[in-house]
């Protein structure tokens, strides 16, 4: 067995339980009664224990000063202050057994929040919700962290026992239920997982494993320490607990320019080359993706099959930023570094995948920022208006629809979903949902009110423009406003947007996807309030035009080929009026 292995396993006449924990003197086994761990060199603590078997639930003593749940707890059905439960993975009865998953170049986004997609907020809720997505054209369902966290209802961002799918929406089978069910029907699903800081509350790794972390500091915390090879063990298993035992397709890591002590090595080369390996012993295709305010393209490459070391693609911030600014006219905050020249930003994202490649950015220090991106795949740039971080870090998390006109969202979709990059939309935004997405946790005492009171400090500009208004993120009534209310497909506006977004996926799926293989960037080009940008499409060339303005302009572009999408051809283009040609 490997010596960093995490969390119990199971042998053939009980299970064998193992905590690293070099700072203890002394470790014991809760179960009916206690059981003394026997130490090894190396810092670990282990105890086979015959008659135990899945089902078991056990916590750690740890000199006899404390309890707590395995940091490779497999779920905990009492939260994070429970104990742990052993769960045989290998129980599953899976259906789709066939299922190797999609290339990339497939993947059209929903990113969803486990607990707000449905009323019910859990995972089995979900698969009835999976017809929808594939008759939209959504081909990866992408699920916020799951990771247990403390208390009913959270983000995901604050977990602290990584293998725990978190018990508030259901039990690990359900969850394997759910993703067996995605696969049946040809979707891909992707989980969003945090290698950068453990959640603030049901974190006890500092009492028995300080080499955990380092005395470096993350916005969120003390910094993980990859430099050390348990700990990095700790992730790549954690890798590997959600793609080969829950058969994720694909992870997107959070925020990985805050891992601080990211090794000489760097870990992420690691858990990016432990994906490769299960992919190339299974025939399966994993495609992880990363959140990198960086811009770091040496990191990126769509085209390496199976991966080994390389991410498939990036959130791509700077092309939601220039967007936003262009749609509402806001420049607070990150905003502001695209508020001189938008809509020429949003022509670099198109062109070349980044607006910042190595330029200063004001917002982030007034240090470099990116590199340069242009000779990639458009496919390693995922594009979006909207996610969970652009509507929920608002104060009132609203909307995109709720604070722009109706005609240039219109345009943003034909432009995102269509062009040569990979498309992401947020839960409920293919048909147009006002629905807020507020920031809500579930903490007490101290910690509830300093996530309250941080809040108002981060936000001090709001508070004092919107009082009350702006919700309280430890409220019932919080989670339950960023809810989907899915009646809204009932409705005229509702049902007018779906048809949109699903004619546009429709357009990409016959003319866009079967391409993208040979796809390489072009040129894209502001003349006054029109864009105009092309792509080498291997057979040919994908051209677009847009007007970005409320008026009806001239266009002397010239395209070739098909008409895909829009009305054309004319000398004159409507407002916010959108056209593609292929050939």
């Amino acid at each position: 067995m490997n010596a960093q292995h995490f969390g119990p396993e199971l042998t053939s006449d009980g299970v064998r339980f193992r905590l690293w924990a070099p700072s203890a003197k002394r470790v014991d086994l809760l179960l009916d009664k206690s059981h003394a761990l026997t130490r090894d060199a190396g810092g670990w603590y282990v105890a086979e224990i015959p008659g135990a078997s899945a089902g078991t639930r056990y916590k750690f003593r740890i000199d006899d000063e404390v309890d707590v749940p395995d940091p490779a707890s497999a779920f905990q059905p009492d939260d994070v202050f429970g104990p742990s439960e052993v769960i045989d993975h290998a129980a599953f009865k899976w259906r789709a057994t066939e299922w190797r998953g999609r290339p990339w170049h497939e993947a059209v986004i929903l990113e969803a929040h486990v607990g707000t997609f449905t009323r019910e907020g859990s995972y089995r809720a979900m698969i009835d919700k999976l017809d929808h997505l594939v008759a939209t054209g959504i081909t990866v369902l992408e699920l916020m962290p799951l990771a247990d966290f403390a208390g009913r209802r959270n983000w995901g961002y604050d977990g602290v026992l990584w293998y725990a799918p978190d018990s508030a929406y259901g039990r690990p089978d359900d969850l394997k239920t759910l993703i067996d069910e995605a696969h049946l029907r040809g979707l891909m699903v992707m989980l969003d997982v945090v290698y950068n800081h453990f959640g603030p509350e049901g974190n006890y790794l500092g009492r028995y494993a300080p080499s955990f972390f380092s005395d470096a500091h993350t916005p969120w915390g003390s910094a993980i320490d990859y430099r050390v090879p348990e700990v990095r063990a700790f992730a790549v298993g954690n890798v590997l607990n959600w793609l080969r035992d829950y058969r994720f397709d694909g992870l997107r890591l959070d925020a990985v320019n805050t891992i601080v002590e990211a090794g000489e090595v760097s870990v992420l080369h690691d858990l990016s080359a432990a994906a490769g390996r299960l992919a190339a012993e299974t025939g399966r295709h994993i495609n992880l993706v990363l959140e990198n305010g960086d811009n770091i393209a040496s990191l990126l490459d769509a085209a390496e099959e199976p991966p080994r070391g390389k991410y498939r693609g990036q959130w791509n911030d700077d092309y939601h930023h220039a967007w936003h600014v262009i749609l509402t006219g806001e420049t607070q905050g990150y905003y502001g570094d695209y508020q001189r020249a938008p809509k020429q930003d949003l022509a670099r994202a198109l062109a070349s995948g980044y607006v910042y490649q190595g330029e200063v950015s004001v917002f982030w220090g007034g240090k470099a920022r990116g590199e340069p991106s242009g000779a990639l795949p458009p496919t390693c740039f995922i594009n979006f208006l909207q996610n969970h971080d652009q509507i929920g870090n608002r104060p009132l998390g609203d909307r995109l629809v709720s604070i722009a006109r109706p005609e240039a969202v219109a345009a943003a979709l034909a432009v995102t979903l269509i062009a040569p990059t990979t498309p992401m939309l947020f839960m409920g935004e293919e048909w147009g949902a006002t629905s807020p997405f507020p920031f809500f946790c579930d903490f007490k005492g101290d910690l509830a009110n300093a996530v309250r009171n941080g809040r108002r400090k981060e936000f001090a500009w709001a508070y004092a423009k919107y009082g009350d208004d702006i919700p309280d993120p430890l409220a019932d009534d919080t989670v339950r406003s960023a809810t989907l209310d899915w009646t809204d497909l009932d409705h005229d506006a509702g049902r007018a947007r779906l048809t949109l977004v699903r004619d546009l996926l429709a357009v990409r799926r016959r003319e866009i996807t079967p391409r993208l293989a040979a796809a390489r960037f072009g040129d894209a080009r502001i003349t006054d309030d029109l864009m105009t940008a092309h792509w080498m499409m291997g057979d040919g060339r994908l051209q677009l035009e847009v007007n970005l303005s409320d008026q009806e302009i001239s266009s002397t572009a010239q395209p070739t080929g098909r008409l895909i999408w829009g009305d054309g051809p004319s000398d004159r283009i409507a407002p916010w009026a959108v056209r593609w040609h292929i050939g």
